[in-house]
Order: C-alpha cells, then sequence, then structure tokens
C-alpha cells in the first residue's frame, strides 16, 4: 500500500505536532516495512531524517507550486498523490487537502483538540476562522477520523455533529527514547548540562494559561515552609509567563522556580533542552507535576511515566483517561489539592515508589506496538 502524509509538521515543527508526526511515521515504517511512505512536504525542512529506505519525501516541482507551497499542501497536491498512486492520505495535524474526496483517495485525519473552539479567546480571530474551516472541512469529508482521546472525541461529535461511528480513537505512544532508564552517570551529565539541582519538581509545557502555571506555584507558596525543592519549568511564554513572574516576586518565590530557558539564556547557551536529554531530565526529577485545564492527549504524562517518574495531573479533561490510577490528581482550581500532592511525593517514599510501579504499568496501555495495530486498524477501515 502507498501511504501518504501531510508531514509539514514532521519536516518543520519542533514541538508537539512535530514530535507526533515524527513518532508517527517512523514507528509505521518500522512495524509495516511492506508499505511504502510518501512525506508530501511543501518545502524543504530539516527536522525529521527518515531512517528507512520505505520512506521518500515529496516536495513541490512546479515552479508556482513553489512559490505558493501552502496552497499546494492545502490543495494543489492532490494531483502529486494521484500521480504517485496514493492509496491513503493521513492528514496527522487536523486537515486533509480540499478536493481529495474527488480523487477517490481514501482518507484519515487526526484531530488532537478543539482548543480555539473551546478556547477562542486566546486566539486572534482570524486564526480562529482558518481553524473552524480547516476541521470541518475535514471532519465532513475524511473517510475516518482519529481522535487522540475519548475526550476528543467527545468534543468532535459535539461541536461538529459528527457520527461517532466515523471516529476511533488511537492512543498515541511516545517517542521509544522515553522508555529508557537512564543510566546515574547519563542523567549527571544532564544535571552539569543544564545546571539542574539535585532534587526538583519538574513542569513540562508552554508557559499559557490553559497550562495553569500559576496555580502550581501558589501551591508550592502553601508548602515552602515544608519541601524546599524548586520547580523547574521548560516551556516557553509571553504575557501570562511575565502574570507568573510578578506572583513569584510579589510572594518572595523567585528563588523557587526556574525558567529553565531563561536560565540557560542566562549563561550564554541555547535556550532549549536537547531531544535525547528529556527522558534524563524528567527522570532527575522528584515528580511531574502537570495540572492543565485541558489537553487534547497529555503526552508529558506518558513520556514521565515511561522513564518511572511520578506524576501529579488534573481531575478534568482527558488526564483522568490518560493518567488512570497511576497518578496523584488535583483539581486544578485548588492549589491545597496540588500542594498535597507535592507532599505525598516528597515525603512519602512508599507512596512514591507505589505510583511509580503503577505508572510504568499505565505506560504499557501506550507502547508502540499497541499504538501502530490501532493506527493500521483505522487505515484499513478508511478503504
Amino acid at each position: 500500500m502507498n501511504i501518504g502524509f501531510d508531514a509539514k509538521r514532521a519536516y518543520h515543527n519542533g514541538t508537539g505536532l512535530g514530535f507526533f508526526s515524527r513518532v508517527l511515521i517512523k514507528l509505521m515504517a518500522a512495524h509495516y516495512p511492506q508499505h511504502n511512505y510518501y512525506l508530501f512536504n511543501p518545502k524543504p525542512g530539516t527536522l525529521f531524517q527518515p531512517e528507512t529506505t520505505n520512506i521518500r519525501e515529496i516536495l513541490p516541482t512546479q515552479s508556482l507550486h513553489k512559490l505558493l507551497s501552502s496552497a499546494w499542501r492545502s490543495k494543489w497536491v492532490t494531483k502529486d498523490l494521484q500521480k504517485l498512486k496514493i492509496d491513503l492520505y493521513h492528514g496527522p495535524s487536523q486537515e486533509i487537502p480540499r478536493g481529495i474526496p474527488q480523487t477517490g483517495i481514501a482518507s484519515v485525519v487526526t484531530i488532537h483538540d478543539l482548543f480555539p473552539e473551546l478556547y477562542p479567546q486566546d486566539f486572534k480571530p482570524i486564526d480562529v476562522k482558518i481553524y473552524r474551516t480547516k476541521l470541518r472541512y475535514a471532519c465532513n469529508y475524511a473517510n475516518k477520523i482519529m481522535a487522540i482521546s475519548e475526550e476528543t472525541k467527545g468534543h468532535i461529535v459535539e461541536k461538529y455533529g459528527t457520527d461517532p461511528a466515523r471516529i476511533d480513537v488511537a492512543y498515541q505512544s511516545c517517542d521509544p527514547i522515553f522508555n529508557v532508564i537512564e543510566g546515574v552517570d547519563k542523567k549527571e551529565v544532564i544535571r552539569e548540562k543544564y545546571g539542574l539541582p539535585q532534587q526538583f519538581f519538574l513542569h513540562v509545557g508552554t508557559i499559557i494559561e490553559r497550562k495553569n502555571l500559576l496555580n502550581i506555584c501558589k501551591a508550592l507558596k502553601l508548602v515552602q515552609e515544608e519541601i524546599e525543592l524548586p520547580l523547574v519549568v521548560v516551556g516557553k511564554g509571553s504575557d501570562y509567563k511575565e502574570k507568573v513572574k510578578q506572583y513569584l516576586i510579589d510572594n518572595q518565590l523567585e528563588e523557587k522556580v526556574i525558567f529553565l530557558s531563561d536560565q540557560l539564556a542566562a549563561r550564554g547557551k541555547k535556550p532549549f533542552i536537547a531531544t535525547e536529554d528529556f527522558p534524563g531530565l524528567y527522570q532527575l526529577s522528584t515528580a511531574m507535576i502537570y495540572p492543565s485545564f485541558y489537553e487534547g492527549f497529555g503526552m508529558p504524562i506518558i513520556e514521565a511515566m515511561s522513564g518511572g517518574v511520578p506524576v501529579i495531573t488534573s481531575t478534568t479533561s482527558c488526564m483522568p483517561e490518560i493518567a488512570g490510577d497511576a497518578a496523584f490528581l488535583a483539581n486544578p482550581e485548588r492549589p491545597e489539592e496540588m500542594a498535597e500532592g507535592f507532599r505525598k511525593f516528597y515525603g512519602d517514599a512508599s507512596y512514591r515508589n507505589a505510583a511509580i510501579a503503577k505508572g510504568l504499568q499505565n505506560a504499557e496501555r501506550f507502547s508502540p506496538g499497541k499504538y501502530v495495530q490501532s493506527v493500521m486498524n483505522i487505515y484499513n477501515s478508511a478503504l
């Protein structure tokens, strides 16, 4: 079978959708080597380096298509799909090309979340309009919709009236590097490289209101007399980050929160974490806290658990669905509940060890083999 992918994110996005696309493509090509995988990339990029011979990058060749590469990706690419005899096309980032139903080529679209629908105030009006147009088209015309959680599936049905029978849930798998328990020496190299303290709590995610960093900081204030551990924050931010920083200043908590990108920049280093260092970074932490108000999936939960790191997360959205009974669940509106999670993982070794064991077991639900099997089942049902 010839399988095509919208590969813009794989080649050009260094964060969420890029990680998702790269992991998906690599796992499918490795587990199902009998198929050919065509990556339709609107312009050259360097973030993805395929490692198997059954993956082929396709770039626009006509001058007009190169000049208007976004139009090629969103519509004109259908001619290339037909020319290459693509049997199935997968849009892994919430959209499919216009006109693909007329080609007779089966299509699958992955829907990760409905953030602009649920939180339109957090986006520019033009971005919300573009998002809705692309997503509605994909939900109306894709042969199959792949939702990354039951939570996301429910929102698609609620917001767009899509027939639930057209939507299958396929839980993601994290990059296999997170399943490796790093040795002491490797972790110490990472600690020194990024200037990390001996013990710390960890928060991973873009610094925006939905990720709830301010309430994490309020929880830290509640335990500041009991627990000396700082919080290491990995992620970028702007206005909301400044709001959090002002809270820290007002409450004399500046030394309790380390914004890792800022610290690296201050040391004259590149302000980001190398992908291969993330597992060790997680595993150096006492616990990872991720109390978002809403997520489509919550990948850091699985990344942490896969490496034996206990997790504090939310009672809301998809977090209980993904974390199962392996995490400490806290109401994201209540810093006092997060503070209790800090106390449990810092002061109760037996509780922490039990959570680690449960987390490793829970992570098996999201193994690469189970993931690619569920995706291939969706592909076959779309044909």
